[in-house]
């Protein structure tokens, strides 16, 4: 996008009501209004853009940004650090095992402690069910009673890296891929996305993922399908979500048991698997509880039950099923690639092959969604900032 084009998106964006991101958090994609994820994709598109013309994005000449990953990472991890770079933040990771978190701090200490000089907070929780969202939150309340109390000149943002329930910087990604595959958000009513279930070797993969993209996906008038096997059911507020989302923008939710009528002419399909809402409340509760006799005999029991959906798998001949056999195949990797990662897994080798570039693509949209949602909670008059960095033109790199 040239200089002239970014201007014209800036315009765009000065038209939304995006008012209601300024110093709030970014935890569920639900809590926000149509106009406030616009906004977030604008400022992603327009961000992306000025890196791409050598315009520095920096609001920020000094700052934290502190990132608590309670579960692995790669592509998240690294996209919450070149996001908060891009802005003009130092990264700082908290390592729970070194901090006093094991001498008994509680989390309103630790949350105040690490927020003295920091512009935002980036967490992943999403092990364990009615924990990570939750823990979110109280993050939130000890930062803003904080801040009400003086002792933080300024309030952090909380950016939910993934949860219990939703994974919005993931979907947001994803949407942001569709947007720019399709041509924009019009383009994409009465398309069908089928998100599906599909085996892995493993088992407890968190059900934000999929979670996510039903709430997300069905805000854009798409014909979602939720497609998996008996047993592999997702919370029910976020099918309450999904039907609601889909009601008000004149699309369709619906879920299934077959794949195969899942992907019966999607544009685009989402094979990935996740363990099922009750098995993971279990996991939860037997974690809670320290029996870690049990969590090995739940591990045998669900990697048992998903051994017997061998068949859920992404492969060439489900792919001829899509729509005029080109369907475009989305996952928030790493997938399980049978044969080359696993011996079976979640999706044919031929046709992950064909398709990583695009994944790749997707994934590359990760930093820039998160950097949008960090600059529209720290700048009033977004539209004005960008203004003056694009005018102002200073070289990224000289």
């Amino acid at each position: 996008m040239e200089k002239s084009r970014i201007q014209d998106a800036i315009k765009k964006l000065s038209a939304l009501k995006c008012h209601g991101l300024y110093l709030s958090d970014f935890l569920l994609t639900w809590e926000k209004t149509d106009d406030e994820l616009a906004a977030v994709f604008a400022v992603a598109e327009i961000l992306r853009d000025m890196r791409r013309t050598n315009i520095s994005a920096r609001i920020f000449d000094s700052g934290l940004a502190v990132s608590i990953f309670r579960d692995n990472s790669t592509r998240t991890r690294f996209s919450f650090a070149s996001a908060s770079n891009l802005l003009g933040l130092a990264l700082q990771d908290l390592d729970e095992g070194k901090s006093q978190i094991a001498h008994g701090e509680t989390v309103r200490e630790t949350a105040t402690m690490i927020s003295f000089m920091a512009e935002v907070i980036g967490i992943r929780d999403d092990m364990y069910i009615g924990k990570g969202n939750a823990y979110m939150r109280e993050v939130s309340r000890a930062v803003q009673e904080a801040h009400a109390a003086g002792i933080l000149e300024q309030r952090p943002t909380l950016v939910n890296l993934q949860c219990d329930i939703d994974h919005p910087t993931q979907a947001m990604a994803d949407a942001m891929h569709l947007l720019q595959h399709f041509g924009g958000a019009k383009s994409l009513r009465g398309k069908k996305l089928a998100m599906s279930w599909a085996y892995s070797p493993s088992y407890g993969k968190p059900l934000s993922v999929p979670q996510g993209v039903i709430g997300l996906m069905t805000r854009f008038g798409m014909n979602v399908v939720l497609a998996h096997p008996p047993g592999y059911e997702v919370m029910k507020q976020t099918l309450d979500v999904a039907k609601e989302n889909a009601s008000k923008s004149g699309g369709s939710f619906q879920v299934t048991n077959d794949m195969r009528q899942a992907f019966a002419g999607a544009d685009v399909v989402y094979p990935k698997s996740w363990a099922s809402y009750a098995a993971m409340e279990r996991r939860t509760d037997l974690y809670g509880r320290g029996d870690m006799a049990g969590i090995k005999e739940l591990e045998k029991e669900l990697l048992a039950q998903n051994a017997t959906h061998k068949d859920w798998e992404c492969t060439e001949k489900l792919m001829q099923e899509t729509k005029s056999s080109r369907g475009l195949y989305l996952h928030c990797l790493p997938a399980d690639i049978s044969g080359v990662s696993c011996k079976e897994g979640e999706v044919e080798a031929s046709v992950f092959d064909r398709y990583r570039d695009p994944l790749y693509r997707e994934a590359s949209y990760k930093p820039y969604v998160i950097a949008a949602m960090i600059f529209l909670s720290k700048v009033q008059q977004p539209a004005k900032m960008l203004e003056r960095l694009v005018t102002a033109a200073k070289p990224r790199t000289s």
